[in-house]
């Protein structure tokens, strides 16, 4: 027991040590992530003042500070609480010789910088989708999904407002997409994953994207918009669930843009009763079960 203990305050420590760092500039700039997403949002945010889709919307939009607190809390706050959990959990699975490479269908740690970025975006994206799919497909998960999608007013800031269950979710389905390219993270994937930052951020953006032929390849606002609309077609969980890629949406046949006013209500039904605070979103998935 103490040797877990020990692993939970040293992952804690470590995690809380270079957020600081990261906040003086102590660490690689391909590192800190903090002022990394700081850039990416100023810039994206200023891109939507000067040139607005949704002309009429005001620049701190609704839940503007309350989605700027989401991206800071899950990208930062969290990490800190829950990294020693992970580090437990890697601890115990090594002791049932369950170790990251133990399931890897290919080893791409000797491909070229090039392609194991790649591959690594390509995986990491589509584990993403699938999940997306459930948290709309299960109820249970769905509960907790509504903090996303009770965003009422579309601006780059809603990209990361989430509930933290999904974290719980989404990381370890990450980590095993890691372990089926043989357990590797390639070095460079600071790149990917500041490409995915702000993808998602534009996403999300009160900003009219849709890169011409590329639409088919990359996620857009246009597109993402309609996933967030409040009538979704009949019979429909859920549409275009892409996260940086739309190429899985028109490959599952989940993709829908009927038309790219940018008009549309968003939300869904009942999220007139959805909590507004951040306490009451993130303690509904736990106490509205059934609903």
């Amino acid at each position: 027991m103490e040797k877990y203990l020990d692993a939970f305050v040293n992952a804690f420590n470590g995690t809380l040590d270079w957020t600081w760092k990261s906040i003086i500039f102590e660490v690689p700039w391909y590192t800190n992530y903090l002022w990394g997403l700081i850039t990416i949002s100023l810039v994206v945010w200023v891109l939507e003042i000067a040139f607005p889709w949704r002309k009429n919307q005001s620049i701190f939009r609704r839940d503007f500070w309350l989605d700027a607190f989401y991206m800071f809390f899950n990208f930062f706050m969290f990490s800190i609480v829950i990294s020693g959990v992970y580090k437990i959990i890697g601890l115990l699975f090594g002791e049932i010789n369950i170790t990251a490479k133990s399931l890897a269908i290919i080893d791409i740690s000797q491909w070229s910088p090039a392609l194991q970025l790649f591959v690594f975006f390509i995986i990491l994206d589509f584990v993403q989708w699938f999940t997306h799919v459930l948290l709309h497909r299960y109820k249970f998960l769905w509960n907790f999904h509504k903090v996303h999608h009770s965003v009422k007013e579309m601006g780059f800031a809603a990209h990361l407002r989430y509930h933290w269950m999904e974290n719980i979710l989404y990381k370890p389905l990450k980590t095993f997409g890691v372990m089926l390219i043989g357990g590797f993270e390639p070095e460079q994937a600071f790149i990917v994953h500041f490409i995915a930052i702000a993808i998602g951020h534009l996403n999300h953006s009160n900003i009219k994207i849709t890169w011409g032929p590329l639409k088919y390849v990359f996620n857009n606002p246009v597109m993402h918009l309609y996933h967030h609309a409040y009538h979704l077609p009949e019979g429909k969980h859920g549409v275009n669930y892409g996260i940086s890629l739309s190429l899985w949406d028109y490959i599952f046949k989940t993709n829908y843009i009927p038309e790219d006013s940018g008009t549309i209500e968003i939300g869904f039904k009942g999220d007139d009763k959805f909590p507004q605070d951040f306490i009451g979103q993130n303690t509904y998935g736990f106490v509205n079960k059934k609903k």
